[in-house]
Order: structure tokens, then C-alpha cells, then sequence
């Protein structure tokens, strides 16, 4: 209910007290700590306000903390408007974000935004849709119908028959809203609490026996938090042992969070989800739905009716009151680590959700990261092992490697490729060509003075996207024309150098003229419906070729692909970052994954220059065990996580020796504060220009964990304080656990 106080000037909702409280409220501005506010109304911690903020009117959380000493209520400004539409945020939500803040050291005012829908970022009130159908009152089935009006006689006698939802109500007048507001006013009908229906469980296949294993030793948990690692081969079944446990946790009432790396991932297990579990509820949380789709969902599961989240990395701040089980789906996965603005890692986020809440989760993966595989070797996870495909007939695809080093190319591809293709689309099988290079080359170039086409902004070359005729950098967006002569010496003979996916679509046309190719990179996946319409291709068999990128990657099911060729994964042994050959190993074994679901045969033909480097051996032997080990103890050796702990203090200017000696200023300051962590650089970033940007970082290592955050927890004063001295010219940041250097 709205008040009004005129003597004060303001309006508010809320409940009136006397006198006034303190409030401690945080906004989103890269702020840190909370602003202390009157209130003439009751607040709690959770409810959103809207507090004036200089100039401006913000919207606030109120959240919990012992307002500082020594401030005068003259001091201080009044909280404007409480809202109270929705229910104060709640406090397992409110204790998730104030971790968040303090172990990404990040302001708490912009972490609890970024965990919040749109809509509630916003400074409005929001009321949510009363999904309750509507019954006739005792009254209303006690007086007449209305004979007159022919719409309403057709309403009256519909909920003659039992309580109708809005919608249904539409179906049998569009009057329906207007009329059944009018009755809801005299009292002829109410809201009706619908029961909820009983678990509907649809077909599930027989589990063999490394599924029944692990979904015996599941279900097998006393209770409690356990994190299990479900470390299963490409094609194990590893969703089918999700998915049955989860029936356990909706049988006994319990929601289920479900996170997943990429969005497009997200409809093809949505669609399994809802085949399994056609009666229950499903809320979808990814950044390609609309806004207000993605609030509604996100009420949906605060509110408790939605009993399954699936989603990507932002799911995890999803507030569920009756949480049960969490699943994260390829956990190895870089993309559920945030790389801007709040830098978190969904995964350790929602692990430390679990524990908090004492709950199961599970963590699944044909390629565990390394942290993980420490885990287990440390006793903090369980394993379970799936090393059969779930397909009675399937078994792991046959790995070869084509040298390269002295072959001939034909737009980049082998004769024992060019050969393994032409056979796979005689015998009406699909074949996936990967390349993890979209556009049509990775550069052009000038065959006269060695021009070649740079990002005016970033270190880095112009993709040469040939079909739109734009040369464009896949790092800033910036992009041009493509020139008629090289813009350096005027010569005509500007040639692209390497492949991409554009070019490789465009080369399998011309050698194989009959065949059905189709391209998945992110250009030709912009469309909301994208992927949709990609699955119904592929399993309606209107498909032969598919080409395609590091999308194709991760945990499709394209059951007739027999054949994967791999081009240009060599690029992955060069890197100069330590992780590059975990991240190498993992994509290629998923991509290899892909073939041989079903009952044809799988063969994988990689392309390289390096046939006997021992991370292709070990994908050969299909030996991930062995080539996690050998990493996790290169990684020990060189003091590298997860043996030790990392951070990465950033910095970025106009020039390069601005951000270099605000690092080395830095680091002369704290460096007596750093005991026992250890400083490097400042150096370089990898990229070191980047949308007009150059940036170098410091290194931050320890082996205690709590040590160096002990340590972490001095900068951020220092660092803004510092900076101020530099100017708006500079900017920081810090990167806890950083998967990207």
C-alpha cells in the first residue's frame, strides 16, 4: 500500500514505523561497501528501495551489516521508496552473492546486481502475475448465469465445468480478462490453488552397467553435501544418469539446479528434460531469451514453481527455495568462467552452494579439468567411472593422425581426409570437418611487400569474412571493406592465407558437388531459432557434411556422424599460456566424441605437423588418465595451479608504460605486505592491445589459498587510490583464479 508523507517530500511504500532505522543499502557502482540511508518504514535485508545517489535516483538492496559510528542522522539522506511487490530477496541468495564479492574481491553492490534479472535491477516495483485459476465463488454458483451477453453465458458455463487458468479462459472468449476482473471485483469468482500434479516420469532407456554403478552409488548417499565427479567417455550416458537421479530429487519434492556451458547446448537437453519429466516445470535461464521471459523464469524458480533450472553460468545466483541437487554438465568447461566485470567461475560458485546448503553435486565430464582431477586425488570428490558408450553397439571412434608435414593440401585438405569424406558420403553417412577458425581466412596478405591485414585497435589480424566481403577481428568487432589492392604498396595480388570455416564450406562445394553441407560457427547461429532448426536438419537426415568450430564441440548427439576430421589443431601447441594444452586435449577429445554414437563405426583424422608429440599419442590411446597425470605433475613441477593459487592484477591504458608503471607502483607498495605470495611482472598481456586498450598484468601466486586472499584483501584501497592519480585514463581489475592469462 502506497503512504504518502508530504512533509517530507517523498512518497513510499512500505509499512510506516515510528521514528527511523538505519539501513545499509548497496547500488550498482564499482563501489565498495554499503551506504548507510534512513528509513521512516520497516526494512529488511533483501527488499529492493530506491535511495537518491548524488544527483540521481538508484535502485538499492538492502542488505545486512552494523551501520559505521559517528554519523549524525543529519548526515544522512532518506530512503525514498521501499518496494514490496515481490517478498525481500532471500537470504541464501543474499550469503551466495556476499561470497561471491568477497572471494572475487569485488565490490558487493555490482555483484548482487549482475545476479539479479534485468528487471530487478531496475528502480520499479514489480508485481507477479497471479498464475491461480479461477473457480466460481459460493456466491457465483449460487446466482444466475448471465443470460444476456453471449460471451459471458459461454465463460459462466466453462467454469461450470471446473476452475480455468487465463489462458484457457481466452479460448473461449478474448473478453475473457475483462469479464473475469469484473467478476473476481463482485465476488462471483475466486482464485482456486491448483494442486500440483504428480511426477510424470516419460520412457527411460535400461541403464548398463557403469550407469547403474553410478546411480546406485548416488542414490546410495546418506545426505549431505558430496561433490561427485561423473568422469564418463564421450557418449557414456552420462545425461541419463543425471536425469534418473534427478527423478529421485523431484520425487521427494526437491528442486534441481542444471547448469550448462553454452546456450546452445541448452534446447537439445531441455527437449530430453521435458520427454522425461512431461508434467514438471522447467525454468530456462540463458542471455538469448527475453528479458522478461528470463525474469518470469527466474520468479518461477524463487517462488517454487519451478522444479528444475536449466541454464548457463548466471543460473547459479537462481534463488531455489527447495534446491536438492546440482548439476554441472561439462564441468572442464572455460565458459562458465565470467571473463568481465564480476570474473567468477560458476562451477566453484555452485559448489560452494551445495556445501553451504549441504546438498549433493554433481560434476560431469568426459575431460575434467585438472582442479577437479586434484580433487579426487585429494579425497574431496568421489569419482564414478562411465567407460562404456551407453549405445549397445557404439564403441570409441578409431583415432589416426595424418602427417601433414609433407602431404599436399587441397584448400587444406589431405587425400586421406578428401578420400575418408568421398566414402562416408557414398555410404549416406555424415561426416563433421572442425576447424576452429570461422570466417573464410585467418588473415589476408600481400604476396608483394608481406602486407597483412592487422586490427587497427587489438594485436591482432582482420578475419577475412569473404561472403560479406568485410574483413572484421573477432576480439573487438571492428571491421572494414576488404581492399581492392594492398593498402601499403598498391599491388593487385592480395591473396588469404590459411582456412576458416566459410573457406572450408566454400572447398567442400566444389569437391563434393552432391553433397548437403552445413556451417555452424557463431555467424550462422545468431538466430534465436538457430540451433533449433540446425538439430531438425541433422536428425531428419538432410545433412551429409557439417563444418564447423569449437561450438560443435561440447555434447551434441548427432547420431549418424561416423566421420570427424580435425584441421589446424596444432596452433594449441605454440601457446604461450600453460593451459593451452589441457584446453587442446579436452576440445579434441570432444570433438572426436561425436562420431560412432550409433551403430556406425567412428573414425577421427587429425591433420598435423606434429604426429609423435605425446598429447596426440595419448588421444590415439583414448588415455586421458594418463595425460591428466603427466600434466597435473608438470603443473607441480612448475608451480602452477592447481599446486598453487592464482591471481591476476590487470591493467589497462592508452599506452602500454602507463599501465606498466602503475603496476610497478603497485607492486613497490606491497610488496612487504606479500608474505609468503609471489610477485611477477609486471608483464605484457598475451594480447597486449585490445580495443584501442594496451594492458599488462602482475602475477599473484601462493600455496595457501586463505594466505593469499589475506593478501588480496589490501589492494582494492590501495588500487583505487592509486589510480585516481592516473587518471580516467587507467583501469584495474582483479582475476581470482584466472582461466585466461
Amino acid at each position: 500500500m502506497a503512504q504518502s508523507l508530504v512533509g517530507a517530500g517523498f512518497a513510499v511504500k512500505g509499512k510506516f514505523t515510528v521514528g527511523s532505522q538505519r539501513v545499509q543499502v548497496v547500488v550498482d557502482l564499482p563501489l565498495f561497501g554499503a551506504f548507510t540511508y534512513l528509513s521512516h518504514f520497516d526494512v529488511i535485508p533483501g527488499q529492493r528501495v530506491t535511495v537518491p545517489f548524488g544527483k540521481r535516483q538508484l535502485c538499492g538492496v538492502a542488505v545486512t551489516g552494523i551501520p559505521p559510528e559517528g554519523l549524525s542522522d543529519s548526515q544522512l539522506k532518506t530512503i525514498d521508496q521501499v518496494f514490496d511487490g515481490l517478498p525481500p530477496l532471500p537470504a541464501d541468495f543474499l550469503a551466495l552473492t556476499e561470497f561471491a564479492a568477497a572471494y572475487y574481491h569485488y565490490p558487493l553492490g555490482p555483484t548482487l546486481f549482475t545476479a539479479l534479472p534485468t528487471g530487478l535491477r531496475e528502480a520499479r516495483d514489480i508485481t507477479p502475475v497471479d498464475e491461480r485459476p479461477f473457480g466460481l465463488s459460493e456466491l457465483g454458483q449460487a446466482s444466475q448465469p448471465p443470460a444476456r451477453q453471449r460471451a459471458r453465458l459461454a465463460l459462466w458455463q466453462a467454469l461450470c465445468d471446473g476452475p480455468l487458468t487465463q489462458a484457457q479462459a481466452r479460448l473461449v472468449t478474448p473478453q475473457a480478462g475483462k469479464i473475469l476482473a469484473d467478476w473476481l471485483a463482485e465476488g462471483l469468482v475466486l482464485r482456486v490453488t491448483a494442486e500440483k500434479p504428480a511426477l510424470q516420469l516419460g520412457s527411460a532407456p535400461q541403464l548398463n552397467a557403469d550407469q547403474q554403478a553410478a546411480l546406485d552409488a548416488l542414490l546410495a548417499q546418506p545426505g549431505g553435501f558430496q561433490p561427485w565427479l561423473l568422469h564418463g567417455i564421450t557418449g557414456s550416458g552420462k545425461t541419463e544418469v543425471y536425469l534418473q537421479r534427478i527423478a529421485h530429487s523431484l520425487a521427494a519434492g526437491q528442486q534441481v539446479l542444471v547448469l550448462v556451458p553454452e546456450i546452445n547446448l541448452t534446447p537439445q537437453l531441455v527437449e530430453r528434460f521435458i520427454q522425461r519429466f512431461p508434467a514438471t516445470r522447467i525454468a530456462v535461464q540463458h542471455s538469448q531469451l527475453a528479458e522478461g521471459e528470463r525474469l518470469r523464469n527466474w520468479l518461477d524458480a524463487w517462488q517454487g514453481r519451478a522444479d528444475i533450472v536449466i541454464g548457463t553460468r548466471l543460473s547459479v545466483f537462481t534463488p531455489m527455495p527447495r534446491l536438492g541437487l546440482i548439476v554441472v554438465d561439462e564441468e572442464h568447461d572455460g565458459s562458465f568462467k565470467q571473463q568481465d566485470g564480476l570474473r567468477y567461475h560458476a562451477r566453484d560458485l555452485a559448489i560452494w552452494r551445495a556445501h553451504r546448503a549441504g546438498l549433493p553435486i554433481i560434476l560431469g565430464s568426459a575431460t575434467p579439468s585438472l582442479e577437479t582431477v586434484a580433487n579426487v586425488e585429494a579425497g574431496r570428490y568421489r569419482q564414478l567411472k562411465l567407460s562404456q558408450r551407453a549405445h549397445g553397439a557404439a564403441r570409441l571412434p578409431q583415432v589416426r593422425l595424418v602427417d601433414t608435414r609433407r602431404a599436399k593440401l587441397t584448400e587444406g585438405l589431405s587425400d586421406p581426409v578428401i578420400k575418408a569424406l568421398a566414402a562416408r558420403l557414398e555410404r549416406r553417412e555424415m561426416s563433421l570437418v572442425f576447424i576452429n577458425r570461422r570466417g573464410f581466412a585467418p588473415v589476408l596478405a600481400c604476396s608483394d611487400c608481406g602486407w597483412t591485414s592487422g586490427c587497427p585497435r587489438c594485436s591482432t589480424r582482420l578475419v577475412l569474412h569473404l561472403l560479406e566481403r568485410k574483413l572484421r577481428c573477432h576480439h573487438c568487432g571492428w571491421e572494414e571493406a576488404v581492399p581492392h589492392a594492398c593498402p601499403e604498396c598498391g599491388a593487385p595480388d592480395i591473396k588469404p592465407l590459411g582456412e576458416g570455416t566459410q573457406r572450408l564450406e566454400s572447398a567442400l562445394g566444389r569437391l563434393f558437388p552432391t553433397a548437403r553441407i552445413l556451417r555452424i560457427d557463431r555467424d550462422t547461429t545468431q538466430r534465436k531459432q538457430a540451433w533449433e532448426e540446425i538439430y531438425r536438419q541433422v536428425h531428419a537426415g538432410e545433412v551429409d557434411m557439417l563444418v564447423g568450430t569449437q561450438m560443435l564441440a561440447k555434447g551434441h548427439d548427432f547420431g549418424t556422424l561416423s566421420l570427424v576430421t580435425v584441421l589446424n589443431a596444432d596452433g594449441g601447441l605454440y601457446s604461450a599460456d600453460y593451459r593451452a594444452s589441457e584446453r587442446l586435449f579436452a576440445q579434441l577429445t570432444q570433438v572426436a566424441g561425436r562420431a560412432g554414437r550409433a551403430d556406425a563405426p567412428g573414425e577421427v583424422l587429425v591433420q598435423t605437423q606434429w604426429p609423435d608429440h605425446p598429447l596426440y599419442q595419448a588421444l590415439v590411446a583414448h588415455d586421458f588418465d594418463g595425460f591428466a597425470a603427466s600434466l597435473l605433475q608438470e603443473r607441480r613441477q612448475a608451480a602452477f595451479p592447481p599446486s598453487v593459487h592464482q591471481a591476476l592484477l590487470r591493467a589497462d591504458a592508452t599506452e602500454l608504460a602507463q599501465a606498466t608503471a602503475f603496476l610497478t607502483q603497485i607492486r613497490s607498495q606491497v610488496q612487504n605486505l606479500a608474505a609468503g605470495v609471489l610477485i611477477s611482472g609486471p608483464a605484457p598481456a598475451l594480447m597486449v592491445r585490445l580495443a584501442n586498450r594496451e594492458r599488462a598484468q602482475l602475477v599473484l601466486e601462493c600455496a595457501n589459498r586463505q594466505q593469499l586472499h589475506q593478501f588480496l584483501d589490501q589492494l582494492p584501497p590501495l588500487l583505487d587510490q592509486l589510480a585516481r592519480q592516473y587518471g580516467r585514463g587507467l583501469r584495474w581489475s582483479l582475476d581470482v583464479d584466472p582461466q585466461e592469462m
